[in-house]
């Protein structure tokens, strides 16, 4: 309160200080708090869920608002300026939706936990009204009969599918496709955004949405999560449901996943993700293991305490541990372990995990999931483009499709590597578990990616360079949960990262861990190549 405020008695000297304090007293309790009498302003970039709807609350934005601002960060950043290129499909009712979710608003208050919330998914999934083009002309014009299940929950919960992200084409690699040719990464736009949810990444990097949904089979969620300075998380199989998502079930590997720029966010989003879902019978694993909510684990004194384990040998595919880039990763990695200790943490450095590079080798894919999986994800709609993936390879435009996923489609596997890799899976999760046990260990942590962001055009010209410096260990393990987060930049001024692994489905336990450090550290920052419009709040 200043002195004009004030009365002018109230400002006269007394004889008695204690008839001073008492009507200072008085008038000070009938002023407006500092809290009731300013409102904190509204700021869309790099906006939570919790700034958004602290803003509807207080009547300063309305979702119609809030789109129109992402619409226009899209338009000015995507496709000109810097041409960041990881939208592939705007929602032509998105204003719409957002018109509705206002008027319910006004009605009887928010319809769910995201309530008028943007959210961009992997091109990967089935959102209705829009294509599932997998970045490929092969679907440019694929248009699904239903939502995928997490589609159908975020509506529910009140988001608002604003978009649909790049992807690795056809699902995997780097974010290269042959419909929409190449994403660039916003912190340095000569170098891939990662894959293949590098369209989700680089979009919350650059203030696109407020959260994404991508998917991970190799470390397709981690790599442009650790790449665009965001957080992901690949849960424990079966955690989501993937149906309605390409690669699904009856295959395994893959998981659909939180993305966003904040852990917070991050748990609220998976609160509306989980679920059983009969069309993905892995989901039945799940029950018994979902908390009433992942929000109740954001403590930010997380780390403090808890036993992590520093697996310091090298994991990822085609890393170079004599590099120097590598050593750029390597030291900011080694800033991360001072700072996880700095927060309490009581570290096992390093850990060794028995025949871990061995075992990992064996990995292969079964011989008949891939064309099971094809059938059941376009068995969902009346008019599939294809009816089998041998039909699609031999179309007339799988000549254009790029080189990583016309290899990835037709590489094939037989049943026994197969069974070797299963084999394999099963002795390295005991030897991990066993680990883990064995150091009482909360969490396992090692470098998000080995490698700084490859160049574009290292990965779209021969040897074609791909997913270089990526952990797999997850994926292999396919039952244990992983989050990406920050950890700041390397010399080059390039986002490196952090990853905690936990047991089964163990989710909440690294929300905390991940919590905490992110509390400590503060690592995220917008890239410069996308900063606030003129006009924008």
């Amino acid at each position: 309160m200043n002195k004009k405020s004030i009365p002018r008695l109230a400002l006269r000297p007394f004889k008695s200080t204690v008839a001073f304090a008492f009507i200072l007293l008085a008038l000070l309790s009938f002023a407006p708090s500092k809290s009731t009498s300013q409102t904190k302003p509204f700021h869309l970039l790099e906006a939570t869920i919790q700034d958004t709807h602290a803003a509807y609350r207080s009547g300063r934005l309305t979702s119609h608002q809030l789109v129109q601002l992402y619409l226009n960060r899209i338009e000015a950043y995507d496709k000109k300026g810097p041409g960041l290129n990881a939208v592939i499909t705007i929602n032509p009712k998105a204003l719409e939706e957002a018109d509705r979710l206002d008027a319910a608003f006004k009605a009887s208050g928010f319809v769910g936990p995201l309530h008028g919330i943007p959210v961009i998914l992997k091109d990967q999934m089935d959102a209705k009204g829009m294509p599932t083009t997998l970045g490929s002309i092969l679907f440019k014009d694929y248009y699904p009969d239903r939502d995928a299940f997490v589609a159908e929950k975020l509506r529910k919960a009140g988001a608002i599918i604003l978009a649909k992200g790049t992807l690795g084409e056809l699902g995997g690699g780097d974010t290269f496709g042959s419909l929409f040719g190449f994403t660039r990464n916003p912190y340095a736009l000569d170098r891939t955004a990662g894959g293949s949810s590098g369209g989700p990444g680089a979009g919350l990097a650059a203030n696109f949405a407020t959260v994404a949904v991508g998917e991970e089979g190799f470390a397709s969620i981690r790599r442009p999560s650790t790449w665009n300075s965001v957080v992901g998380m690949r849960p424990t199989a079966g955690l989501v449901s993937r149906g309605g998502m390409y690669d699904g079930w009856p295959e395994i590997n893959g998981s659909l996943g939180p993305m966003a720029r904040t852990v917070t966010d991050l748990a609220t989003l998976l609160d509306v993700l989980v679920g059983y879902d009969p069309e993905d019978p892995l989901t039945a694993l799940s029950i018994g293991h979902v908390p009433g909510s992942y929000e109740k684990f954001l403590d930010k004194n997380g780390l403090k305490g808890a036993r992590i384990g520093i697996l310091r040998e090298p994991i990822g595919v085609a890393s170079e541990p004599q590099s120097e880039d590598f050593a750029k990763v390597t030291a900011v990695f080694d800033k991360t372990v001072g700072e996880l200790k700095a927060a309490g943490a009581l570290l096992v450095d390093p850990i060794a995990i028995p025949r871990l590079k061995e075992l990992l080798a064996k990995r292969a894919v079964g011989p008949t999931e891939a064309d099971e999986s094809f059938k059941v994800f376009f068995g969902r709609s009346a008019k599939s483009p294809f009816k089998s993936r041998e039909e699609m390879m031999h179309s007339p435009d799988f000549a254009k499709v790029v080189r990583y996923a016309q290899e990835r489609m037709r590489a094939s596997s037989d049943e026994s590597k197969h069974y070797q890799y299963l084999m394999a899976r099963d002795e390295l999760m005991i030897n991990v578990l066993k680990v883990m046990a064995d150091n009482k260990l909360d969490a396992i942590v090692y470098k998000s990616i080995e490698h700084q962001p490859t160049l574009i055009n290292d990965g779209m010209n021969p040897p074609y360079v791909n997913t270089k410096g990526a952990p797999y260990l997850n994926t292999f393990l396919v039952f244990v949960p992983v989050i990406a987060v920050p950890a700041g930049f390397t010399s080059e001024n390039l986002p490196a990262g952090l990853t905690f692994m936990g047991r089964p489905y163990e989710e909440g336990t690294l929300i905390k861990l991940a919590y905490g450090y992110e509390q400590a550290t503060h690592h995220r920052r917008p890239p410069s190549t996308t900063p606030t419009l003129q006009g924008e709040p």
